[in-house]
């Protein structure tokens, strides 16, 4: 396989679209074009991660967090980010970052967090806004059934656990060819009325180009009708941080001693305790005050996060407890995801979980 071929494995999963804007996502170092012959997978791409992906044979990275954040402005090895593209050009080493692509996924970061934690019934913390579209076309009513079985193909038509979703409601449409034209119904310089179906569906938004290609090529009339709509819907499917509940309720601090030990976090640092059982958890991996809010509205009984600064902790305002367990805590088993993931989708290709613990920080 192709660094190129894997990438689009990878994308079925986390497409790159659904990352944030001020993110950097995707091929960062290589040749997408490259045969892949060992693929390594790491949280961050360090310098001896790198020597590891050498000794296994490894001519790819997936990563986690992007090694390129912010613009490289000269490759001379002064720091650590320019030493580790340096050594990867140097043995041919591409590396592929998905960061808040993944974090957005429902079935990412947050997703694997949960499963860590034992939580049921998972749901997206903040779902994202404004990343449904809907798709309204008119074709004959014997071409309709077809075109949705295309568009469905395409991607068009997922609701939740549902999908092939679409409403039809037939009418009469009109139009006039004129000189030039190749209708496939009706006469040039002639007002022809036909027998149509207006077919509506709902996508996700990274999917408009490929969407709007399966009707073109399904749809018999040269001139398509047709019109894309931004919805005001939140993607359930879609967005960070997500909340679950306890098969069995526990205490605050019985809470935050097993959060502690199945985290594998050597410090938790908390607001106040209130006293109250916990039932509903809200989770999200990396640096998480911004969602302190919305864990609030949720009705969350205590909110898992990391990179908390001392003022953050007010905002729990005695509505629940927020924890931060450490940035790398929190988002250490994506590794493990991304290999049990890709091991299923391509099971004769070697993926290797890397062994570098990449932590940066230590504890006293």
């Amino acid at each position: 396989m192709t660094v190129n071929e894997i990438a689009k494995v990878l994308e079925e999963l986390a497409p790159l679209a659904h990352a944030e804007d001020f993110d950097n996502v995707g091929l960062l170092v290589g040749d997408p074009n490259m045969k892949v012959q060992g693929l390594l997978v790491t949280l961050d791409t360090l310098e001896n991660v790198v020597d590891e992906a050498i000794e296994k044979r490894c001519n790819l990275i997936v990563s986690f967090h992007p090694i390129i954040f912010k613009g490289l402005k000269k490759l001379t090895g002064s720091n650590y980010v320019e030493r580790v593209v340096i050594k990867a050009i140097a043995n041919n080493i591409a590396i592929y970052s998905m960061h808040t692509a993944l974090d957005n996924s429902k079935m990412g970061v947050n997703a694997k967090i949960c499963e860590v934690l034992g939580l049921k019934n998972p749901e997206i913390l903040i779902p994202r806004a404004n990343s449904i579209k809907k798709l309204t076309t008119y074709a004959p009513i014997a071409d309709a059934e077809n075109i949705k079985l295309a568009l469905f193909k395409a991607g068009a038509g997922n609701l939740g656990k549902y999908s092939n979703c679409s409403y039809s409601l037939n009418g009469i449409g009109s139009f006039k060819a004129e000189n030039g034209a190749n209708p496939a119904v009706g006469k040039v310089g002639e007002i022809h009325s036909e027998k149509e179906t207006q077919i509506n569906v709902i996508f996700s938004f990274e999917k408009e180009k490929s969407i709007l290609k399966a009707l073109f090529n399904a749809h018999p009339y040269e001139e398509v009708a047709y019109e894309v709509l931004t919805l005001e819907n939140t993607n359930q499917d879609l967005g960070m941080g997500m909340i679950g509940e306890l098969d069995t309720e526990m205490d605050e601090k019985q809470f935050l001693l097993f959060t502690k030990e199945r985290m594998n976090a050597s410090i938790v640092r908390h607001s106040k305790l209130l006293g109250n059982k916990v039932k509903k958890v809200a989770v999200l991996g990396g640096s998480g005050a911004f969602a302190i809010g919305a864990a609030k509205k949720a009705g969350a009984d205590i909110y898992v996060t990391a990179d908390l600064k001392y003022h953050d902790f007010y905002q729990a305002e005695n509505q629940l407890v927020v924890a931060d367990i450490g940035h790398f805590e929190t988002e250490q088993f994506t590794k493990d995801l991304l290999v049990d993931y890709l091991t299923k989708k391509i099971p004769n290709f070697a993926v290797s979980l890397s062994e570098s613990i990449t932590n940066p920080i230590k504890y006293l």
